[in-house]
């Protein structure tokens, strides 16, 4: 130890400042402590299927590894779905930035124009923004199910709110190879509604590169349509796209829209892109005016699939039917 009234050394000082620092802190704060213990193993918590709510994004996990998440928030345009991950491969099967259009955000909801605003593109919010202003858990989760729910105010320029909006998503584990989002909208109508020609709605997704049919993906509807020619404007009880994944060449995933028969009356054919966006809509095809008064509520039902395989090889047929049943 140096001599009391010489100059402590380099060595020294480091030595007794770290000394401090650990009678400061106290040893129960260290690594393996127990306020901050270590694992070994996985903790139970981290089994099936957790959802974590945290600053307006609903995050979900299968297994500990990341499924999900749906996000909110006042910097954005509207509240959507990325990723939604393979079970397979753990890749995404949306994107929330891809060329070309990379203001498509991976499953949302959206429309542009509607009341002179534009609640799709990523203009600033001023010309139109959904708006979320809950989000909470449903019941109990199971290890295989949860349930969330988001209320939403679309604000347009000039402080107009052309429809609010309540949104239930249950999210399920349907097998080792497949899982879904089933989505119950009811949309209201805070003012008179018109609208002439909207290309640009309403639920909608964009696929990961990889499985777009630009890349070497296939789009396909559940009348065996395939590519943008064979499945637009033509109706179908779901359309999706599939391809093998970036990286795991040996595996096949895709995700799928399915509609339920009753949306928009029965009236819904689709919108598709080879470059990975398609909508159940009627909204790019309609003849007239699609018109709402006050008050008036829309429901809209889906059931979107993220699955292994080819649609066939997943069943998506069957998982339809399934989905019928309860929706």
């Amino acid at each position: 130890m140096p001599n009391a009234g010489f100059p402590l050394s380099r060595r020294h000082f480091l030595q007794s400042s770290s000394a401090a620092l650990l009678a400061g802190v106290g040893l129960s704060s260290l690594p393996g402590s127990t306020s901050a213990a270590d694992y070994t193993k996985p903790v139970p918590e981290a089994a099936n299927l957790t959802p974590y709510l945290n600053k307006g994004r609903m995050l979900f996990r299968w297994n500990d590894l990341a499924l999900g998440a749906y996000r909110t928030g006042a910097h954005e345009k509207y509240p959507y779905f990325y990723p939604l991950n393979g079970l397979q491969s753990n890749l995404p099967l949306t994107t929330e930035s891809a060329q070309p259009y990379p203001h498509h955000r991976g499953l949302w909801l959206g429309c542009d124009p509607l009341s002179g605003g534009n609640y799709w593109s990523d203009g600033p919010i001023e010309q139109g923004q959904i708006q979320s202003t809950n989000i909470e858990l449903m019941g109990t989760p199971t290890e295989t199910s949860f349930s969330f729910k988001n209320s939403c105010q679309w604000v347009g320029p000039n402080n107009s709110k052309p429809f609010s909006d309540e949104r239930e998503f249950t999210i399920t584990i349907l097998d080792d190879k497949s899982w879904a989002i089933d989505a119950k909208l009811i949309v209201s109508a805070e003012e008179e509604i018109e609208i002439k020609r909207a290309k640009h709605s309403f639920f909608a997704l964009r696929c990961a590169p990889d499985i777009a049919p630009m890349y070497g993906g296939t789009l396909m509807n559940s009348e065996g349509g395939t590519g943008a020619e064979g499945t637009y404007g033509k109706p179908a009880h779901w359309c999706g796209y599939h391809g093998q994944r970036k990286g795991n060449p040996d595996i096949v995933e895709g995700i799928a829209i399915m509609n339920h028969p009753e949306n928009f009356d029965g009236d819904c054919p689709w919108f598709t892109r080879e470059y990975g966006h398609l909508s159940p809509s009627p909204f790019e095809f309609l003849k007239k005016p699609y018109k709402m008064g006050v008050g008036e509520k829309l429901l809209l039902r889906y059931r979107v699939v993220m699955h292994t395989g080819t649609p066939q090889e997943a069943g998506l047929d069957q998982i339809y039917q399934d989905w019928l049943l309860t929706a």
